[in-house]
Formats: structure tokens, sequence, C-alpha cells
């Protein structure tokens, strides 16, 4: 069996940057062994495969070059844009039943993608020293934000971490540290961000390290930035409904932006939204036994 694998930059900055993904459409007949040997083969940090489904308009199946994981935003945007980009699909909305839940997608004329979040999961709460150590920062360094550091979950739980402005850069991370961190804790990383001015169109930069699934760092994370939306709200900006622009990529040299939408009543988060848009940059053929 042969395998066209669809290669895609997901939340392009002005058709830059972004993050890579691999899109398999037509997976039904697909293993998850082979859809696994497909992810390594590809090397992506996600490779997304898309099957029919009998309620939702398509299923659709993540994998890292180590494991299958319940959701992955960038590949999402990633497998949309290409349904869009090849005549598949139509501008509108649509459904994909993912492991995190049956979750809406939407696609305006320009190839703008949106798609909704699972409602966010406050799972818990780490001390500063706890993180410190991990990222390479001094406890005084991140106590000094007065910010919670709390594990949440939009579809994947992660370690959303606030750092002063002019730090983010700084951060040094243990790879081994982090990923024995995060098997314990069942969380699949650390999603670190420092607020921008308010003069500034992005309202914070952050950086995405999940080691425990084969990321040393990623360029821009969907599902990590729907959780820091919700932090946002809850935290900082206590509005009914909040409209997010975050840089993620900046130290690796490969800027991408992500907006979020959060709307809320009474506090309580009704809606999660991540969207951006995505560039095809090439295509794969891989053989499968």
């Amino acid at each position: 069996m042969v395998v066209t694998a669809f290669l895609v930059n997901s939340f392009t900055a002005q058709e830059s940057g972004g993050n890579p993904a691999g899109v398999v459409l037509n997976a039904d007949a697909l293993s998850d062994n082979k859809k696994l040997a497909i992810a390594q083969e590809i090397g992506f940090s996600e490779t997304a495969f898309v099957s029919r489904d009998p309620e939702a308009d398509f299923a659709v199946s993540f994998f890292t070059t180590t494991t299958e994981v319940d959701f992955c935003g960038h590949a999402t945007l990633a497998v949309f844009s290409t349904l869009f980009r090849h005549g598949l699909v139509k501008a509108g909305s649509y459904t994909q039943r993912t492991k995190a839940g049956l979750l809406g997608v939407s696609i305006d004329e320009s190839g703008l993608v949106t798609m909704e979040q699972a409602l966010p999961q406050f799972l818990g709460t780490f001390r500063y020293d706890e993180i410190a150590k991990l990222i390479g920062l001094d406890v005084s360094v991140l106590s000094s934000t007065k910010m919670p550091i709390e594990v949440i979950s939009t579809g994947l739980a992660d370690i959303i971490v606030p750092v002063p402005y002019g730090t983010l850069d700084k951060i040094s991370c243990d790879d081994s540290l982090i990923a024995d961190f995060s098997k314990v804790h069942n969380v699949v990383g650390i999603h670190a961000f420092e607020l921008e001015n308010t003069q500034s169109t992005i309202t914070a930069s952050c950086r995405n390290f999940a080691p425990l699934f084969g990321i040393s760092e990623e360029s821009a994370t969907g599902s990590a930035s729907g959780a820091l939306a919700c932090y946002l709200t809850k935290h900082v900006f206590r509005n009914s409904n909040n409209h997010f622009v975050f840089e993620q990529g900046r130290a690796m040299g490969c800027s991408s932006l992500i907006t979020a939408s959060v709307e809320s009543n009474n506090r309580q988060i009704k809606k999660v939204i991540v969207g951006g848009t995505a560039n095809e940059i090439g295509t794969r053929r891989i053989s499968v036994s």
C-alpha cells in the first residue's frame, strides 16, 4: 500500500512560519500501527488521519512519532485547510470526531480555519519551585508574576506557566526532567507565555515543550492556545467575551500566529475557539506494508 501524505504548515504568519503537520486522507483502512509508522516516517510533531464517520463529517485521529494523542490543534487546521484547498469541502461549518470529543470546525472563503475545542478542565496547580527547575529559571523570577501555574485541558492537559516580560526567550529546558515530570503528572508538557504590552496587537508570546511525546519545542500549538485563552479569561481578562492573538515559535526562528476566542457567562466558559491559516508545502508518498 502506498499512502500520500500532505505536508502542511499551520498557523502561518503572512504565509511564513507555522508548525508542520502531516495529513493523510481516506485513512479508513489504516490500523493504528500503520498510522504510527506513517507518522514516524513523516517525522513531524503530529500527523492527522482522516476517515469516514457515521455521524460527524469526518473522524480524525492524531499521531506523534511515539504515540496517538487525543487532539491536535495545528493538525486539525492542516486537515481542513487541505480539504478546502483541494476542493473536497467548501467554506462552511463541519464536525470532526476526535478522542477529545465531537468538535466543530469552520472555514471561511479565504481559507481561514477556526476550530472549537473542548470546554476547559482546570486540573490543579503547581508550586513555582516545582516548575522553575524544569525550565531553567530562578524561583524568584517565576514567583514575581504573582500568577498561578495551572494545568488546563481543552483537549490535552498542558501546564500553563506565566513568566515575566522579557524572560520567555531565556527559558532553557531540561527535556528529560520535563518528560519525567509530565509522565508522573499525566500532562502533555509545558506551555509558557509572557504577556505583551497593551499597545501590541499580540496578546502574549508563547513557547511549548512536550518532550514526553518526542517534541522538544513546538512552533505553534493549537490545543495549548485554547488552554491559555481560558487561563487568561479566568485570571487576567475577566470579560464575558475575549479574543486573543498569540505568537509562538520566535525562539525557533519560526514565528507563528494563533487566534483564540473565549465566550463565557458569569465566569463560566461556554465556548473555546482557536483559528489560523495554513500553507501546503509538499506531499510525500509512503509505502506501508
